[in-house]
């Protein structure tokens, strides 16, 4: 029997929706591009054209207005919240790139509308999705290292570039489209670090550990406004501690550094994503390495794409669901909050019952 076919649209097709989202939806043989949405004529008609989209309009509302199926929120961060409750509300299921949103409230607030309309809402964060782990995720809440007591998460990323300069990242000159500055430069619509970055370390420390937060107290480095570095401690809702830290400070044609340590009161985990390595080590004295071959850390994002579309027909895993990215960007909002009140504690807005 042949696959059910999805009607798919993609709210915000610039630069990295062309990049990842649209070629990983069209690789798909269960879905059909059915609409797209982007500013700029010349722009919208060149990728209706290049992907085959059905239906092309500059209003989100146009396309939304055809139900489609699935809906890839890719529009500037400042959009995200817009976008998405527009698209959960027509029926779609829903992949929201990070950071879901900038407010905290709004991010819960997507959370919500997708569990009261029975629908699936996805936040691109690619590493989960990368192999052995989802495995080594099931590992830790089984008491790998026991009670989780205190973690450190660390990234560092090529970055510098696309936050504080007009030159960007060299592999973009052979992109569709350039990244615009406005949504990684500017403060006020979530550029810098934190949100375009760290989101994928708090993320994958959330995921892993299945704490909740609580306060944090940070510090940033801003020059000209946008924070290209930031350090900070948390606090968890069961008292467990965690050092967070991050930078855009590898030079460009260097792989991500992302670091974790996980330790509980049975033994401490550490995971090394940059070098494909990942070690468990018990009081017992057992030592556990993850088998990993050289390579599948490496980052890529058609895990959300694909999930998105294989939770539509009713199968598969939501690895990055709403909740983590709501996490991600009520910790983010807190972070810059303390870090603007000179490192004061701020409390991590949680889920409002």
């Amino acid at each position: 029997m042949p696959e059910p076919q999805l009607r798919a649209a993609v709210i915000g097709a610039g630069w990295y929706a062309a990049q990842n989202h649209i070629p990983a939806l069209a690789a798909r043989p269960e879905v059909v591009l059915d609409g797209v949405c982007r500013l700029g004529r010349d722009e919208l008609e060149r990728v209706r054209h290049h992907f085959g989209f059905a239906f092309a309009s500059e209003r989100f509302e146009d396309v939304l207005a055809r139900k489609p199926d699935i809906v890839v929120v890719a529009s500037p961060h400042q959009l995200h919240y817009r976008h998405a409750a527009a698209a959960l509300e027509a029926g779609a299921h829903v992949l929201c790139e990070k950071p879901l949103t900038l407010d905290p409230a709004e991010a819960w607030d997507l959370v919500a509308k997708a569990e009261a309309r029975g629908r699936h809402l996805v936040t691109a964060n690619g590493y989960q999705y990368l192999p052995r782990v989802d495995d080594l995720r099931r590992r830790i809440v089984e008491g790998a290292v026991g009670a989780i007591e205190h973690v450190m998460v660390s990234f560092i990323s090529a970055t510098r570039d696309v936050f504080t300069g007009e030159r960007g990242l060299d592999s973009w000159r052979t992109t569709f489209f350039r990244p615009d500055r406005s949504t990684w430069q500017d403060p006020a619509n979530g550029g810098g670090f934190a949100y375009g970055q760290l989101s994928h370390a708090l993320a994958m420390m959330y995921f892993l550990t299945g704490l909740e937060p609580d306060t944090i107290t940070a510090f940033a480095v801003s020059p000209d406004r946008v924070d290209v570095a930031e350090a900070g401690a948390l606090r968890f809702t069961n008292g467990a501690v965690a050092s967070i830290s991050g930078a855009a400070a590898m030079p460009q044609g260097n792989r991500g550094l992302l670091r974790l340590f996980i330790t509980g009161d049975a033994g401490m985990l550490t995971a090394a994503f940059d070098r494909d390595e990942c070690e468990i080590k018990r009081f017992s004295g057992e030592v556990e390495r993850l088998p990993l071959t050289e390579g599948d850390w490496i980052y890529r994002c058609d895990g959300p794409v694909n999930a998105l579309v294989d939770l539509a027909l009713g199968r598969g895993a939501n690895l990055s669901p709403g909740a983590i990215g709501a996490r991600t960007a009520a910790t983010i909002a807190a972070l810059l909050q303390s870090a603007t009140a000179g490192g004061a504690p701020r409390p991590i807005l949680g889920r409002q019952s």
